[in-house]
């Protein structure tokens, strides 16, 4: 019974991450985050245009709260929607914007180059871009765009962010699928190496730093020893 439960719950948050995917994609859809609280059930909207979302005095927002709530069974939602900081940085983001470009007749290469520099652009450590479907002919196939470093497997794959999203075109759907490696993304075979001077920097650093809390740890002890004489002059008066 409880795996049914759990099993119903996440077919339910598929559907309803669609739903909102599908109502914000003008607006930018970046990625939705489900918080669960005693109040009820907040949900966090990352787009990259968030007054499209907000709509003209909130009623844009207030339609999409009443919907999860009456269609989805959403108790008390909160929707909150927050500002992508970086869009050029957000895979779903860039792999909607891929698709519409499709859509709107662009060749593939020209689109997938594109989308790739642009990402590289804004500081990524890498970006792979997969392009899948009927691209020119009747027979469909994949094209791949890469630049950089992207990684497969191991526990590196978890700091990659992946966006997927598909292009309605005359030929066929179109899907797209975009990896990004973020800049600020520590790599186990990163390794920093320190010059003779900042190494030798940072131990007079260190020998300050340990001067100056042995002096405070005699003051204080001193002060202490001097409390403890005083106690003891006035206990020897009484």
């Amino acid at each position: 019974m409880d795996e049914r439960k759990f099993v119903k719950e996440n077919v339910n948050r598929l559907l309803m991450k669609e739903y909102l995917m599908r109502e914000t994609a003008i607006a930018g859809f970046g990625g939705l985050e489900i918080q669960r609280t005693p109040l009820g059930t907040r949900i966090i909207l990352e787009v990259e245009r968030p007054g499209m979302v907000i709509g003209r005095k909130g009623s844009k927002i207030k339609e999409l709260t009443d919907k999860l709530q009456h269609d989805f069974g959403v108790e008390n939602p909160t929707i909150e929607v927050k500002e992508s900081p970086n869009p050029y940085l957000n895979a779903q983001i860039m792999a909607q914007k891929l698709a519409m470009a499709l859509e709107r007749g662009w060749h593939f290469r020209r689109a997938g180059h594109s989308t790739l520099r642009r990402i590289m652009e804004a500081g990524a450590k890498g970006a792979q871009i997969i392009i899948s479907g009927k691209l020119t002919g009747d027979r469909a196939r994949t094209e791949k765009f890469m630049e950089g470093t992207i990684k497969y497997n191991g526990k590196p794959v978890e700091l990659v962010r992946i966006g997927y999203a598909t292009a309605k075109t005359k030929p066929g759907i179109i899907g797209v699928t975009v990896k990004i490696m973020p800049p600020d993304a520590k790599l186990p075979d990163e390794i920093n190496i320190i010059s003779p001077e900042e190494s030798n920097k940072e131990e007079k650093v260190s020998e300050e730093i340990k001067e100056e809390v042995n002096e405070n740890a005699e003051g204080t002890q001193s002060e202490a020893d001097k409390g403890n004489e005083s106690g003891r002059e006035t206990e020897e008066a009484q």
